[in-house]
């Protein structure tokens, strides 16, 4: 078998290559894998292997039919990880977002029903449902994107089904809860705030902290994705969620645990203009379908994290945080 993977250099998309290659999803010990990733500021070469026999590396953008064209044709299928995806980025300038994640998903599927690609996966985010006050989102629940960033997804999602629907591409798509783990990019929160208490640096905690997210190591989800790519139906959506719940002032709690760090290290600045304020999701249907559960203990894996970030500086030192 072999599989194109977009943005396949980014936190999450190389730690699903890096596991495939290493032989950790079954049935897939043998397959080849084609990245292609722009190496846009979040994407990064030393990320995967510097050389690997079923590995093939190509510097490129989603959004060029013409490469796509080349490329696609040979592969079997389609893991679609490429995707603009900080929020306060795209409060500030949306268009990247509009143009990456809307024509780039666009543009892809498009070549994908051309190339015969067989079985796509495309990787998405709770962001597109809003925000939830109590309980959990199905699937089937309607969305509500709130900034510019979800609701590009939100527009990537429905297209991907649309092609499903229209074309008859063989297309699932997931939708995951905040992940966390190593090679994450310092914009998000675990990263940034680690390596600012590892710099013995301030942390600047947005509104009270009473934001709430759902917490979801990226192993647990990239193995999620492996299973969907295999047992997924086609024109269903999965989600995957990690089940543990935090305000992002127990996070901060934690992390200064982690680092040995008191409160007088954390500084209150005013909230996003939009911020969500809880994230749930219900991911019984994956559980139930295709045998999906998260294995991965919260607290275990968060000092995992912050062991990885404090012995790997070099990776993370000259990015700002």
């Amino acid at each position: 078998m072999r599989i194109l993977v977009t943005g396949g250099a980014g936190f999450i998309g190389s730690h699903f290559v890096r596991s495939m290659l290493d032989g950790r999803y079954p049935g897939h010990e043998d397959t080849r894998i084609t990245v292609l990733d722009k190496l846009t500021y979040a994407g990064r070469r030393e990320n995967l292997p510097e050389a690997h026999p079923r590995l093939t590396f190509v510097c490129g953008d989603i959004c060029d039919r013409e490469l796509l064209a080349d490329l696609l044709p040979g592969h079997d299928g389609v893991v679609h990880f490429a995707a603009e995806s900080h929020v306060d980025r795209a409060v500030n300038d949306a268009e990247p977002f509009v143009w990456a994640n809307v024509v780039g998903t666009h543009r892809l599927l498009e070549q994908c029903g051309t190339s015969g690609i067989q079985r796509v996966v495309h990787v998405s985010t709770d962001e597109v449902y809003g925000s939830i006050e109590q309980g959990s989102w199905t699937e089937r629940f309607r969305l509500e994107p709130n900034n510019p960033y979800s609701a590009s997804k939100a527009a990537s999602d429905c297209l991907a089904r649309s092609h499903w629907r229209t074309y008859g591409l063989d297309l699932s798509i997931t939708r995951c809860s905040n992940n966390y783990g190593p090679r994450q990019h310092l914009e998000k929160i675990i990263p940034r705030f680690v390596t600012r208490l590892l710099q013995g640096r301030d942390l600047t905690l947005h509104g009270d902290g009473s934001a709430v997210r759902e917490w979801l190591h990226v192993d647990d989800h990239c193995r999620g994705i492996s299973m969907v790519l295999d047992k997924g139906r086609a024109g269903e959506i999965y989600n995957i969620g990690g089940g543990v719940e935090l305000t992002n002032r127990e996070l901060t709690g934690l992390l200064l645990e982690l680092a040995g760090a008191d409160w007088d290290r954390v500084r209150y600045v005013p909230d996003r203009r939009v911020q969500d304020h809880r994230y749930s999701l219900d991911f019984r249907k994956i559980t139930e379908e295709i045998g999906f559960e998260p294995v991965i203990d919260f607290k275990e894996g968060l000092a995992d994290a912050v062991t990885w970030y404090r012995e790997n500086q070099s990776w993370w030192a000259s990015l700002d945080a």
